[in-house]
């Protein structure tokens, strides 16, 4: 589970062409100030390390963050923040090494690589991009923990522009950045998706570029990572994408808002609407891909379920969180790829295995009764039962 605090809810320094929030953007208005100790009341009910979020959370003045980190460093022994970076500066660079602060980065790669996170002028995009890369510079020169999350579209991961950002990868690598995390564009418009959407081939050709390029570096691409261990059912550490997530609950992200109250990963608020945290899970999107046919937006029959899930419910077909991902084919050949590298190397993945029918109804009825069990639980518990007389 992930606690996010974002105090100024989506506010953001840019706008994004392509981001999730923008329906809620377009619906709020202005969020009202935040209450300090309302939000580090929730903080401490939730009982978990946290990371400050947004919007870009680094619009919070800087003595308002350090009271944040202050506490989350006597509470926790750490803290984490993801922004886009331009608003780093030096006396950021020091906070984050005096109250702990594990930073993640949003960027999509150098100059125009980076066009998509937009900034009102071209001009000014450009300005705000470099302002990013070179706080990416001074964090890995501080040696601050520092990742990255990628997004891929057609401004940086095209045929064309490709083999740059995969040298700009390459280039953070022998910075010492720590890891990457690689989304395919989740498309909520029409319009945005015919600009910068790539389509199956691509997606799965940038991405298969990146698989080839992660034998290259020191620090891990997490897609890859967590499609290998959902296939062989070691998926306690994995990622929310894959792990049957319910809109309603969001089990993976409880995000405390400025006022101290609680709400959802906001992936599926595709209406702009930032629904309050139901008090129990379902797990009625998976129940119903498991059981619906595929020419209706659904899973049935596919031996990639347990590993896969639908994908996230925010990239779910036609926005429709109830529809498997329209990400589908490209996830599958990828891990038809992954699950033939595994049978070579001598390793059963759960998509070939006998016991897939058996973890599948053990799923479905865990599922149904509002609970959700790693593959592995599911693993131990019927090698007991395959070992008890």
């Amino acid at each position: 589970m992930s606690v996010e605090l974002r105090p100024l809810g989506v506010e953001c320094n840019l706008a994004c062409q392509y981001c999730y929030q923008n329906p809620q953007r377009d619906l709020a208005s202005r969020p009202p100030p935040y209450d300090m100790d309302a939000m580090l009341a929730t903080l401490e009910a939730e009982g978990q390390p946290f990371a400050l979020f947004g919007g870009e959370p680094l619009l919070v003045p800087l003595p308002d963050l350090e009271r944040i980190w202050a506490y989350g460093l006597e509470r926790f022994g750490q803290n984490r923040i993801q922004s886009n970076g331009a608003l780093i500066e030096a006396a950021h660079v020091e906070a984050f090494l005096r109250y702990r602060v594990r930073v993640g980065l949003s960027i999509d790669g150098p100059g125009e690589l980076n066009d998509a996170r937009w900034a009102g002028t071209l001009e000014r995009t450009r300005a705000r991009t470099e302002a990013s890369l070179t706080a990416l510079r001074q964090l890995c020169e501080a040696e601050v923990p520092t990742s990255l999350i990628l997004t891929l579209h057609r401004q940086n991961a095209s045929p064309e522009r490709l083999p740059r950002l995969l040298t700009w990868v390459r280039e953070l690598d022998a910075m010492g950045l720590l890891g990457a995390r690689l989304h395919l564009l989740e498309v909520d418009d029409a319009a945005v998706g015919a600009r910068y959407a790539l389509d199956t081939a691509e997606n799965l050709a940038a991405l298969e570029a990146f698989a080839a390029l992660e034998n290259e570096l020191r620090m891990g691409l997490d897609v890859f990572g967590d499609m290998r261990t959902m296939l062989l059912g070691e998926d306690e550490r994995a990622s929310c994408v894959w792990r049957s997530c319910d809109p309603y609950t969001t089990a993976a992200v409880r995000s405390v808002e400025g006022r101290g109250e609680l709400s959802n990963c906001g992936r599926t608020n595709k209406e702009g609407v930032d629904f309050g945290k139901a008090d129990a899970p379902a797990y009625l999107r998976s129940l119903l891909l498991y059981q619906t046919p595929q020419a209706h937006g659904g899973c049935q029959g596919c031996r990639f379920f347990t590993a896969c899930r639908g994908h996230c419910p925010g990239t779910g077909i036609d926005g429709d969180w109830r529809n498997r991902s329209e990400h589908c084919e490209v996830y599958f050949a990828l891990f038809e790829r992954l699950e033939a590298e595994l049978i070579a190397k001598g390793e059963e993945p759960l998509s070939r295995s006998p016991l897939r029918p058996a973890i599948e109804a053990r799923l479905t009825r865990a599922w149904a009764r509002g609970e959700n069990p790693s593959l592995a639980q599911l693993r131990r518990r019927l090698a007991r039962e395959e070992s008890s007389p």
